[in-house]
């Protein structure tokens, strides 16, 4: 199987393909640049080819490197990885949240009755939904919480905005910023999409001398190295699956 892992900065991506490294470590390909400026790097597992994208930060600039990478090379899946705030007492900092929905939280209208998604204007979407079982498996190989994630284009900084965001949606484990934007470019090439977030700080009150972020990026590395295997089943059952369709209706 071929996976597109969409992260923001490079710190997110050193990550990832440190946990998707084989060991022992081979000789690493150098980074490629793709059009716009994205730097992707390859990781070959058995069963599992991984391309790693530096993709930027926030959801439009994740839908237009994700939509980049998807027009040039073939995949079978897309994930959105990197960190993120956790909604307390649900996801504390240093632990993984796998989204069993990924939400475009902000992504609507204000009215004097409250916030409306965009789809409740009659058009739009503002959730997509990854594989339920890959998502499930994915959380308790992990060791994550299976959860809602969040897309917004302001991180939350005060109580009262993630007292908002908490009753607007209170199953919610993450909030991210690019989620969404990387599972809309999936969603154009008609592929399933994933969102792994590792937790850095706590939704709420911006306070950065609380923030672990060493602790996150260190969670995600262990995430994916537990990860990689549950990929490899995941994408052999559907391939078996397609090839059984194909036959049947070739």
């Amino acid at each position: 199987m071929r996976a597109l892992i969409v992260t923001a900065v490079a710190a997110e991506a050193d990550s990832v393909a440190a946990g998707l490294t084989p060991h022992p470590d081979p000789v690493t390909p150098e980074p490629r640049t793709l059009p716009g400026g994205y730097l992707i790097t390859r990781r070959d597992l058995p069963g599992l080819a991984a391309d790693v994208l530096v993709g930027g930060v926030g959801p439009a600039a994740a839908a237009a490197a994700t939509a980049t990478a998807l027009a040039l090379a073939g995949y079978s899946l897309v994930i959105s990885a990197g960190i993120g705030g956790g909604f307390a007492p649900a996801a504390p900092l240093g632990s993984l949240v796998v989204a069993d929905a990924l939400v475009a939280a902000d992504l609507g209208a204000e009215t004097p009755e409250g916030f409306l998604p965009v789809q409740e204007l009659g058009f739009g979407r503002s959730v997509h939904l990854p594989p339920a079982e890959l998502a499930a498996f994915a959380a308790e190989a992990t060791g994550a919480l299976l959860a809602p994630v969040l897309t917004v284009s302001t991180v939350t900084g005060s109580a009262s905005r993630a007292a908002e965001l908490a009753a607007r949606h209170p199953l919610a484990g993450a909030e991210a910023m690019e989620g969404f934007g990387v599972a809309e470019a999936a969603a154009a090439h008609g592929l399933p999409v994933l969102e792994v977030r590792a937790v850095s700080n706590a939704v709420g009150p911006r306070d950065r001398a609380a923030w672990r972020i060493g602790d996150a990026l260190a969670a995600l590395t262990a995430g994916f190295r537990a990860l990689g295997p549950v990929l490899v089943n995941w994408g052999e059952r559907h391939e078996r699956h397609d090839h059984h369709e194909h036959r049947e209706h070739g």
